[in-house]
């Protein structure tokens, strides 16, 4: 076996094993290896594959010498579900650890297809995540692996691992950013990531979607400066500083140095780019094979050739030196996959041949990068590609050949979304917002409307205008779109929900067009996907004149199965809004779609897009009326239509039921809805509710009360909106809650019982250091009696000794008093009673409860506690039971584990954000990561005597106080448990 740090020599001892074990056979008849039965190897390789993450945040040869040891485990045994996780690891590092990118692709495939085709899905979502994420961007496009990701995220949380649907949700924003998709977008995706990574407390993954979020903000202009990554409550200098203390972060960090290094790069603070890159340098072996590794040579490339220009003589060759690794690195890559890492190469090394004076080279390389990035779909990289090219240009005087550069990069950063860089760069340079009303390309004719046949434009916009029913829309379109283009076959495609769906396909047969309406997913079997997915996310056509000639999409599968020759994906836009997608082949004959019936298209996609929007208006009305009228006449919940006035113009008998009217005496009478409501619920009904109706159209979902006509209440749940802005008219939908209400009240009662249970179960189990606490003042004060009347029996009489004799015995039935009056206060079943809290008070008082029992475990407890800690508002007596739970939890955790460390520590600190944070950290074995949230659910329970109960118990409480509970991993080993409290406000 290894030592915890291995050296270099032991992991390529071990990766040379593979290809011994391997012998004459291909990586791919290794899908062929019998399944392992040996229950003692399947355990092997079950601890094996859990440490592998672990490891990676331990140590570079450690976590590559475990991978290694997966494999060497399943050749020499077989099999078994860890044999996928193992595969497709070595994939992972078989790139950038022993630069075998190609072996380590049919690593990868192995894996994946033991899942796919022998059913080896244990490890399924980890499995598609890492082949997405860290195999094939690495020799394919980056976005081949996007499909693969999101199929890890759906396998993840289908089956609860929720710690790889958190990774996941982060390694589609990484791809969002390579790829370079529009920033709002992106940053939806990474908001929505990180408010689930939050959820579930994973830690690693916040932090990871908070640098991403960081960078996009900057980009977009929505941070104090550009370049700066502060938002909201994430600050860069807190950051850092919770990066750098907690070695378990290490990955968190590299990200978000790289991160901040592309963020300064692209805001020109150049001496803060470089900084950042050198930061990342040593951190870059955390990330090896996840695309960070890519980012980090391409912005500290261009971070250094940027310093180089204001650098002093000194330190000009340094820059040089680091930006010539950074490029040999790129080089390398793009030399495997030019796809992906053509452009980044190329720029690089333009700037090289820039800054070492070789100008033709420099010139050519420029527009190598430009090209590559055009044509591969990295619109941000064409961009900075512009800018850099026009910056070289202006320096050497050549201000018009600049001003074209320039522009063009001010057009892709806007196609990007980074509106902070565009405003830089209209300040840097006013002529490109001077011109640039002229100069964008806003313009949906490729030839002048005046060269059309004025019949076919009135035909074809005839056509689609007058239809407002979707179906009949959908037919018209597509026959007059297959008939003007002279296509063979057409596809229509609308999103639906979060994704794209094919509508309708139209085919032509014996010169008449075929309509079929469909509803189905796009998949490589309808059309080239690479060039379905590069109009997606550039909103621009693909046109391909002859597609399967070399073209950046002649490797889709699509196009060599089919031979297709003429191609078109033109994207249906409403002001920029994609609304949907129409695709065109002809795969006999090349050029078939000429700039005229291009141009008739392109009016056609006009005329649709807003024929589309009226189709689906109509369409939602009509449902929307249907299904308004299914649930009055449903009597499913109470609906009431009302006016602003105050009438009810009609209820459905489920309402008149619940308030205990019939119709007339609603509907007919001069009763007003207002009547229904108790006067201690008017005034929120004319100050909030109302107003807000007014100006939105729409209440959501909120609990009320109605009067009955017998005079009684009954609470509600109700929903309200108006029929249009505006009007005057609307809908409330009304749910009757007294069942749930009286649901909860048990519920609570339960809830409580159940407390007070745990309570006197807590309390039995340390009755003996309980005895022990009362019996010391008891003692204490029979001693000092004693010494009393010894002093009172001398002669003469030692007043002064007996008067502090006595006064030691009153202040031990005191101190007796005290622990006797805090132990009724826990066994005593008293409802709730919120008040100003001293937080420390309250847990020294419990560590006093307690330091017979802890002693008696040999356990040893330490306190940092802020002395000027503000007060809480909360039930004294049920924080306490919470932190004697969490104490007595992690005092079992700490005598369980082998360890001879026997240590605890309890320690406050605010956080500006959520207000108060106890922490209450252990030397014991720690939690599982799978187990950190598990452990809260009731009746689940880690311990062999357990029941499940407490930590539930104490998550309810605190969730009743406003705050949060969650456990974390404590550094170098045991657990944290932790939780807020908002201050006394």
């Amino acid at each position: 076996m290894w030592s915890n740090h291995p050296s270099r020599e032991d992991v390529q001892r071990e990766y040379q094993r593979i290809w011994t074990l391997l012998g004459e056979r291909q990586i791919e008849d290794l899908i062929d290896l019998p399944l392992i039965t040996d229950p003692e190897i399947l355990d092997t390789m079950d601890v094996t594959t859990e440490i592998v993450t672990p490891s990676l945040m331990f140590d570079e040869n450690l976590s590559t010498l475990v991978v290694c040891r997966l494999v060497t485990l399943s050749l020499e045994h077989g099999n078994c579900d860890g044999s996928c996780f193992g595969y497709v690891w070595l994939a992972m590092f078989g790139g950038p650890r022993f630069n075998n990118y190609k072996d380590a692709f049919r690593f990868g495939q192995l894996g994946y297809d033991l899942v796919e085709k022998r059913g080896l899905t244990r490890y399924q979502a980890r499995t598609y995540m890492n082949v997405g994420c860290t195999v094939l961007p690495w020799v394919k496009h980056v976005a081949a692996g996007r499909d693969l990701i999101r199929r890890a995220f759906d396998a993840a949380y289908r089956v609860g691992d929720l710690t790889f649907a958190s990774y996941s949700w982060d390694q589609i924003v990484t791809n969002y950013l390579a790829v370079g998709d529009p920033l709002p977008e992106v940053q939806s995706e990474c908001e929505k990531g990180l408010a689930f990574a939050k959820q579930h407390g994973f830690g690693l993954v916040v932090e990871l979607c908070g640098a991403q979020l960081g960078l996009i903000r900057s980009l977009r202009g929505l941070t104090p400066a550009l370049g700066s990554m502060d938002y909201d409550d994430y600050t860069e200098v807190e950051t850092e500083r919770r990066l750098s203390s907690n070695r378990n972060l290490a990955l968190a960090e590299f990200y978000y140095w790289t991160r901040k290094s592309q963020a300064r790069f692209l805001a020109g603070d150049r001496a803060s780019a470089v900084e950042a890159s050198l930061h990342a340098d040593p951190l870059a072996w955390t990330s090896s094979g996840q695309f960070e590794t890519a980012e980090h040579p391409l912005y500290g490339a261009l971070a250094h050739a940027a310093a180089w220009d204001d650098a002093p003589d000194e330190l000009k060759p340094t820059h040089i030196a680091a930006l010539a690794a950074h490029h040999r690195q790129l080089a390398v890559w793009a030399e495997h996959n030019p796809a992906t890492f053509e452009n980044r190469a190329a720029i690089a090394g333009a700037e090289l041949a820039r800054i070492e004076g070789r100008t033709l080279e420099a010139q050519d390389l420029y527009e190598k990068a430009i090209r590559a990035a055009r044509v591969n779909g990295f619109v941000h990289h064409e961009a900075f590609s512009n800018e850099l090219a026009g910056r070289f240009y202006l320096s050497r005087g050549f201000e018009k050949i600049a001003t074209a550069y320039l522009r063009d990069a001010r057009y892709c950063y806007q196609r990007w979304g980074a509106d902070g860089k565009v405003r830089q760069l209209e300040q840097q340079f006013p002529q490109l917002k001077a011109e640039k009303a002229g100069t964008e390309p806003t313009a949906t004719m490729v030839a002048p409307i005046e060269h059309l046949d004025l019949a076919t434009v009135i035909k074809v916009s005839e056509a689609v205008s007058g239809e407002i029913v979707l179906e009949k829309l959908i037919d018209t379109l597509m026959r007059t779109a297959i008939e003007h283009a002279g296509a063979e076959r057409g596809l229509l495609i609308l999103p639906r929900a979060d994704e794209y769906r094919i509508q309708a396909e139209g085919v032509t047969e014996s010169n008449a067009v075929r309509i079929a309406l469909r509803q189905g997913a796009v998949t490589e079997l309808d059309l080239p996907l690479t060039a379905f997915r590069y109009a997606l996310r550039t909103k621009e056509p693909v046109l391909l004149q002859d597609a399967f000639g070399r073209s950046a999409f002649s490797d889709d599968v699509y196009i060599a199965n089919r031979r297709a020759r003429s191609v078109l994906c033109l994207p249906i836009l409403k002001q920029a809004r994609l609304l949907g997608m129409l695709y065109l082949e002809n795969n006999l004959t090349a050029h078939v779609f000429t700039p005229a019936r291009m141009t008739i298209l392109k009016l056609l996609a006009s005329e649709v897009a807003i024929s589309i929007e009226n189709a689906r208006l109509y369409r939602d009305l009509a449902e929307r009326e249907a299904r308004i009228r299914r649930l009055v006449d449903a009597n499913i919940i109470g609906i009431m239509i009302w006016d602003l006035e105050g009438r009810i113009i009609e209820a459905n008998d489920a309402f008149l039921r619940m308030v205990g009217y019939e119709r007339e005496d609603l509907v007919t009478s001069t009763m007003r809805w207002t009547d229904l409501t108790p006067p201690d619920w008017r005034d929120r009904d004319e100050e909030q509710w109302l107003p807000a109706l007014k100006q939105t159209g729409i209440l959501r979902p909120f609990e009320k009360e109605f009067f009955r006509k017998d005079g009684s209440r009954v609470p509600v749940l109700i929903g309200v909106a108006t029929f249009e802005e505006g009007g005057n008219q609307g809908v409330a939908f009304v749910i009757d809650l007294t069942e749930r209400r009286q649901a909860a009240d048990v519920l609570r009662s339960l809830q409580t019982e159940l407390a007070h249970a745990n309570r006197l179960a807590t309390m039995g189990q340390l009755a003996a250091s309980i005895a022990h606490e009362v019996n010391q003042p008891i003692g204490a004060a029979r001693n000092n009696a004693n010494a009393a009347l010894r002093f009172l029996r001398r002669d003469p009489p030692d007043l002064s000794e007996v008067r502090e004799a006595l006064e030691s015995v009153v202040g031990d039935t005191y101190r007796a008093s005290d622990i006797i009056g805090g132990i009724r206060d826990q066994v005593k079943k008293v409802p709730p009673r919120m008040e100003r809290v001293d937080l420390k008070d309250a847990i020294v008082e419990i560590i006093a409860l307690i330091r017979g029992e802890l002693s008696r475990h040999g356990v040893t407890i330490q306190t940092h506690l802020d002395d000027d800690m503000p007060l809480v508002r909360a039930d004294r007596v049920q924080l306490q039971q919470v932190i004697l739970n969490l104490i007595l939890n992690a005092m079992e955790a700490i005598v369980g584990n082998a360890s001879d460390v026997r240590e605890m520590t309890i320690s406050t600190e605010m956080s500006p954000v959520e207000g108060l944070v106890v922490a209450i950290a252990d030397s014991g074995p720690g939690i599982a990561v799978e187990d950190r949230e598990r452990i809260f659910d009731s009746f689940y329970t880690t311990k062999a005597e357990g029941v499940g109960i407490g930590l539930s118990i104490c998550r309810s409480i605190i969730d009743a106080h406003g705050g949060r509970l969650w456990a974390d991993a404590n550094v170098p080993g045991g657990a944290i448990l932790k939780f807020t409290l908002p201050v006394y406000g």
